[in-house]
């Protein structure tokens, strides 16, 4: 890593369900063919999906490492710098993407990023906060402490799923960032993701005022170390649960030899009354993504193959969580060996 110097980096944040996933693998498409570009994924969960559903060749320059737990904000905890300097290691980037999870603290993040072991070694650049306009129909989530200050250290707002909306909710939206004081932050629209690649080319506006105003949080993990990886087993499965910041998570990480019913995946899927899922799984039919945000579910078959079968969801009801636990538990058979 002592080759590494001023390597561009941004933090793609949102809330849970707003599509962070989808732009970094439209940004991925878009990038230029002689470049590596790295991607440090962290999610609430303990399973880790997300970097199943961005795996790219590395031949293509494409390198992804998973932070599972929801650590990446917790700047007491190592997970976070140690994912981090195998991934730069590895891959000698010329460009860095940091997705937190979505009900990361994006300031704690961007405190490790500019420490005074990367100074020289990172160049921390836009900050791109994702939302959802929609969403501002939720008291709740407009007054959610995270999802307001992901949109306050913002470099540039992108209004996502501008493609489902039936009416301009951009003057909504221009007025909820007015609440927050937020009056001089560029909003520009995502459809299917895609966004001008240009944006990512700037500064952080929080580069040197970081370090002020951190607060702390709590977080509750599994019993399993955050250091340790979680492997698929030879057979069966292996289930793992998180909680914190008002939510639940379950997830089980699957043996190879385990293929699922692709019919009963789908019956199973819009069955469940979670508002956000994802999975990989190995079917008869091939390998399925599946996807389930504010109650919409979509089912994929992707290209690549994959190593072993996900599935983890979030939801902030304790009792929906345990529910949902036990029917995927049945439906799927997903027992611990």
């Amino acid at each position: 890593m002592d080759k590494l110097e001023h390597v561009p980096t941004n933090i793609i944040t949102g809330a849970l369900g707003v599509g962070k996933t989808t732009l970094i693998q439209a940004l991925l498409m878009a990038k230029p063919k002689s470049e590596r570009w790295a991607v440090l994924v962290n999610e609430f969960g303990e399973i880790g999906v997300d970097g199943a559903l961005l795996t790219s060749p590395e031949k293509e320059g494409v390198f992804i490492r998973e932070v599972p737990g929801g650590c990446m904000c917790c700047t007491s905890g190592l997970p976070m710098q140690i994912a981090l300097n195998m991934l730069l290691a590895k891959a000698k980037p010329h460009r860095l993407l940091i997705e937190p999870t979505g009900l990361g603290h994006p300031k704690e993040v961007l405190q490790t990023l500019t420490a005074e072991h990367y100074q020289g070694v990172l160049d921390v650049g836009t900050t791109l906060a994702l939302i959802d306009p929609r969403k501002l129909a939720s008291k709740r989530w407009r007054e959610h402490q995270t999802f307001q200050e992901q949109l306050q250290v913002a470099d540039h707002i992108v209004a996502t799923k501008s493609d489902l909306y039936e009416q301009d909710l951009i003057p909504e939206l221009q007025a909820y960032l007015n609440t927050l004081e937020i009056t001089d932050t560029p909003i520009s629209m995502a459809e299917q993701g895609e966004i001008d690649i240009n944006i990512l080319f700037g500064q952080s506006k929080y580069q040197q005022t970081v370090n002020e105003n951190i607060h702390s949080h709590s977080h509750s993990h599994s019993s399993i170390s955050q250091n340790q990886t979680i492997t698929a087993p030879e057979l069966g499965s292996v289930k793992v649960a998180n909680n914190g910041e008002g939510h639940y998570s379950y997830g089980w990480i699957c043996a190879p030899t385990l293929i699922f019913n692709y019919k009963l995946v789908m019956d199973t899927l819009f069955t469940l009354t979670i508002d956000r899922l994802k999975a990989v799984l190995i079917t008869e039919q091939g390998v399925l993504a599946c996807n389930i945000s504010d109650g919409c579910v979509s089912v994929n078959i992707v290209a690549q193959e994959a190593a072993d079968s996900r599935i983890e969801f979030i939801t902030d009801n304790q009792q929906i969580a345990q529910q949902t636990c036990e029917t995927l538990e049945q439906a799927f058979n997903l027992t611990s060996e």
